[in-house]
């Protein structure tokens, strides 16, 4: 069985909006009340799979979740608006960020794992009332995906009193893909004015329900610091591929501690620091650096595929333009356009989720080929709404056209059974 990492991109639904519900997000806090373009959003997610898949890496997808959501609407009694709370309530029942699934689940490959099964476990993000009513119809798509028993194992989210927030707090390292690893798990303390989002508990239970090796599983505090400057995932602020860990100097609470835990559990391992003199944190969170793809290629190369706003801002430059002239474990830096989804708060790694699988115990409808894109991305140019004002969320007319759109994506894709 030959496994190898497949990126499974969310794609961007046809409700996306700007309601600036997510507190600590500093994007989607700043662009909260803007109009946004669905269909744009969409398609540069597309170009996005597309330019992946062309590097020669395996590439999938999950479908949008069904939206405007009645029944979270209906369990809070809500008619007509009132007032601002029903207001924000009404929006968060609209909101697409179900795209961003480095928060669909936490995955822990088969030669980690104690059964030699891939793991999945659905993140059940209750700190965000738009975020929570998620996990239901994502274990659903997952179940589908990997509905193949001898290999995948889909487990329901732990229980809401530990908020849990996928695979965003978490990182694996690995000498390769297919050989057995380490898995990194990164939870908060409360206090500051943002809210720390992954549980240390809620960490802990998904590494026992998916059979981890206690000697290879390290729980790992995140700077005080960054969730302050508005890292509110780890994934703002770090991200690892294999034996590479590329992160900020400001990541984690006792980062020398942190170097040291990972080199003692992966002999092989690279740590790529940024200082802050070089990058300050609010450059890194603002540009999203380390909310980039860091990428095995097949040319054995390490690619780092990053949002053009890190590529613009001149501290990022500078530093990438000397890491490439160095010696260093990463080789290429691929800018790409995903500008409708970082002012939502969510840069290239935010849209993927990462499953080290081999590809041929997937569900087809679930992989990508160019021709697959393409009719994707002919739904999406016929159907998606061109732009969403906040003053459209609850509008009939504008849920039956989310709907129609949604559903003629499940068509194409051969996934109606998800309508």
């Amino acid at each position: 069985m030959a496994l190898v990492e497949i990126n499974f991109d969310g794609l961007v639904g046809p409700s996306h909006n700007y309601a600036g519900l997510s507190l600590g997000n500093l994007a989607s806090a700043s662009h909260g009340g803007d109009p946004s373009y669905p269909r744009a959003a969409a398609l540069q997610g597309l170009d996005k799979m597309r330019h992946n898949l062309a590097l020669g890496l395996t590439q999938g997808f999950f479908a949008p979740l069904p939206r405007p959501n009645p029944g979270f609407l209906s369990a809070l009694g809500l008619g007509t608006p009132r007032d601002a709370t029903e207001t924000r309530l009404r929006a968060a029942a609209w909101s697409a960020s179900a795209m961003w699934t480095a928060n669909a689940a936490t995955v822990s490959p088969a030669p980690d794992t104690a059964d030699g099964r891939c793991h999945l476990t659905a993140a059940n993000l209750v700190t965000m009332p738009h975020r929570s009513q998620e996990w239901p119809d994502t274990v659903r798509q997952l179940r589908l995906a990997f509905a193949d028993h001898a290999h995948f194992v889909v487990h329901d989210a732990v229980p809401a009193c530990f908020g849990d927030e996928g695979a965003a707090n978490h990182m694996r390292m690995a000498a390769h893909h297919d050989a057995a690893g380490i898995e990194l798990f990164v939870y908060g303390r409360p206090g500051g004015p943002f809210p720390a989002r992954q549980h240390e508990q809620a960490s802990r239970a998904v590494a026992r329900i998916h059979g981890l090796n206690a000697e290879r599983t390290l729980f790992i505090e995140q700077s005080a610091e960054a969730i302050a400057a508005g890292a509110f995932h780890n994934d703002v602020v770090a991200v690892a591929n294999e034996r590479v860990l590329f992160t900020h100097e400001a990541a984690f609470a006792d980062p020398q501690g942190t170097y040291a835990a990972i080199r003692a559990a992966l002999p092989e391992a690279e740590i790529v620091v940024v200082p802050t003199s070089a990058v300050s944190l609010a450059d890194a969170i603002k540009s999203y650096l380390f909310n980039a793809q860091l990428l095995s290629l097949p040319t054995g190369e390490m690619a780092l595929v990053i949002p053009t706003e890190a590529w613009e801002t001149p501290s990022v430059r500078t530093w990438l333009d000397g890491m490439l002239a160095s010696n260093g474990p990463i080789r290429r830096v691929l800018p790409v356009d995903v500008r409708q989804s970082m002012a939502n708060g969510g840069g290239p790694a935010c849209l993927r989720l990462r499953v080290v699988a081999d590809p041929a115990t997937v569900d087809p409808r679930f992989l990508l080929d160019p021709a697959r894109i393409d009719a994707l991305a002919a739904v999406v140019a016929q159907t998606w709404p061109a732009q969403i004002d906040p003053t459209d969320l609850g509008s009939t007319t504008l849920a039956q056209t989310v709907h129609d759109a949604r559903y003629a994506l499940l068509a194409t894709a051969g996934l109606t059974e998800l309508a």
